[in-house]
């Protein structure tokens, strides 16, 4: 049988280490699929509504940075959050321990317990723990409020929100940037090649097979856009 990876102790502490980073893939998938779907949403709302092409350069320009640093600034906010909420709990942890450590140290085998431990090895295994303060505090951490230690970096998440927002939704936009005729079409057929790509990057953190995780995502951006151009068509009729 095929396995994901190795198993000798080189391969499994390279792995660990790996593991242990964080991973900005998630931030770039995020901004990624609503740059595309906004901006091809405003092309064809705009189309729908028959205006004219530098009516959707300037809307289309204006989402990019408007749209796209306000996506930015909610995931910085929001990993910050995170950051602040670890560290609020980590000061607690390190308060109980100093003025009620016997306390802590039932928690802790209490926790090893409920995962099937008992004996020497519970009582090895609590003295070992708690003979680190950093690792106690940890252990607690992830236990007991079900946080987790391995957290993103704000500026980088936000960063590559915004960054992976401009390059993805600048594909609905560029024809029309650059006056490639058909434009239209030209945006139509980039965006769901753009959206299928982003579905199988997607793909990493699920089971679904690639194929099927880019079509989904293809499938979401249609109904988007369709919505866009339906609305953009009515209020012509309207207007």
């Amino acid at each position: 049988m095929q396995l994901e990876h190795e198993h000798t102790p080189h391969a499994i502490s390279i792995r660990l280490a790996a593991e242990n980073r964080p991973n900005y893939l998630r931030d770039w998938v995020y901004g990624g699929i609503d740059g595309a779907i906004t901006t091809f949403a405003i092309v064809a709302g705009v189309v729908g509504a028959g205006l004219s092409s530098s009516v959707i350069v300037i809307l289309g320009l204006a989402n990019l940075l408007a749209d796209g640093f306000s996506m930015a600034a909610s995931n910085y906010t929001g990993t910050k959050t995170e950051i602040d909420e670890l560290a609020r709990y980590r000061q607690i942890e390190e308060k109980h321990i100093i003025h009620e450590p016997e306390g802590e140290r039932q928690e802790i085998r209490q926790i090893l317990q409920s995962k099937g431990l008992t004996g020497a090895a519970l009582d090895d295994a609590v003295k070992a723990i708690t003979s680190n303060e950093e690792t106690w505090v940890n252990t607690m951490l992830v236990e007991e409020y079900g946080l987790t230690t391995n957290l993103r970096s704000p500026f980088k998440s936000g960063s590559s929100t915004f960054a992976s927002f401009l390059i993805c939704g600048s594909v609905p936009l560029a024809p029309f940037l650059f006056s490639i005729e058909p434009a239209f079409e030209t945006a139509l057929v980039s965006t769901g090649i753009t959206f299928f790509l982003i579905g199988t990057i997607k793909s990493k953190w699920s089971l679904a097979k690639w194929w099927l995780s880019g079509l989904e995502t293809l499938a979401i951006g249609a109904a988007a856009s369709l919505m866009a151009y339906g609305v953009g068509y009515l209020v012509k009729g309207l207007v």
